[in-house]
């Protein structure tokens, strides 16, 4: 089987699995329900600060807020690369012809990245979230990847972050301790990237294969980077402000502790172990992995 018949199966499985299965945010989450009172936006353990002295310090309502706080800074987060996904995505289909299955399922990824952006930031206002964008150097750094990132750092990148989200929400969407519009949020996210994550296994695979000894090596540094400032980006200082801490002692408190990195290393872990496997993982830009939290 060539590639192009490969890429034509796996699209064309894709699509009739998007036509049997996918959700309509506006539907599908009731927005008009009211927010449970005192229910968190993650679990406890699965805050930045918890099992820290600045944990304890926060009463029950602080640690709540924050978990909330700290949920709405990930979704927008999740805007953020997800609009750096389509960018991609586009040109990759202004790239191909658009008759095959592989472009018409892109065309169908970019439709699903819209409604789960729009779902984000319905979610994000509908709990008070302060975090509405990413932060500057973020900002910066996402104009840069999305203006010089080829198939393979694309691919790469969707696959990095759609597995993150996908660890922290297949948790979410089990907790019945959590709002409920937000683990019907993760549900649909978790259920809806699956298909994504196929696609952009199967894009890498492909990507990675053309490319030399040089080649990925710059890929290897670039995702590094990339995988560095995306998950730095689940966090924000003004999660922390709004329960009244110091954003620049939290923010410190947060990466030194090793609760935390076992939490984000537990949700990168999928996307790792590939990495890993195919070899986008390896020589010096492991340092970059390891200053992210994701790897030992």
């Amino acid at each position: 089987m060539t590639a192009n018949t490969e890429s034509e199966r796996v699209a064309e499985r894709l699509q009739r699995s998007s036509a049997r299965l996918s959700y309509d945010p506006d539907v599908d989450v009731d927005w008009l329900a009211p927010l449970v009172e005192g229910a968190y936006g993650k679990a406890p353990e699965r805050c930045s600060l918890y099992g820290t002295e600045l944990w304890e310090r926060l009463d029950e309502a602080q640690r709540g807020e924050l978990s909330r706080q700290e949920a709405a800074a990930a979704a927008a987060s999740g805007i953020w690369f997800e609009l750096i996904l389509m960018q991609g995505l586009v040109r990759h289909v202004y790239n191909s012809d658009p008759t095959t299955h592989n472009a018409q399922y892109a065309l169908t990824e970019i439709a699903d990245e819209c409604r789960h952006s729009t779902m984000f930031a319905r979610s994000i206002a509908k709990t008070g979230g302060v975090v509405r964008r990413p932060s500057r150097s973020a900002h910066r750094a996402g104009k840069v990847f999305g203006a010089i990132c080829g198939p393979a750092l694309l691919f790469a990148g969707a696959i990095y972050v759609e597995e993150l989200a996908d660890g922290m929400q297949r948790e979410m969407m089990r907790d019945s301790s959590l709002q409920p519009m937000i683990r019907m949020i993760s549900r649909i996210h978790v259920i809806e990237e699956a298909r994504h994550i196929s696609f952009a296994k199967d894009e890498l695979g492909r990507a990675w294969a053309r490319h030399g000894r040089i080649g990925r090596e710059l890929i290897r540094w670039a995702i590094a980077a990339m995988a560095y400032v995306a998950t730095s980006e689940l966090l924000h200082p003004k999660a922390y402000t709004a329960v009244g801490l110091d954003p620049r002692e939290a923010r410190q408190v947060a990466a030194a502790n090793p609760h935390w990195r076992r939490t984000k290393a537990t949700w990168a872990a999928k996307a790792v172990d590939h990495f890993t496997e195919i070899g986008l993982i390896g020589g010096p830009s492991r340092r970059l992995w390891r200053r992210a939290g994701v790897l030992d």
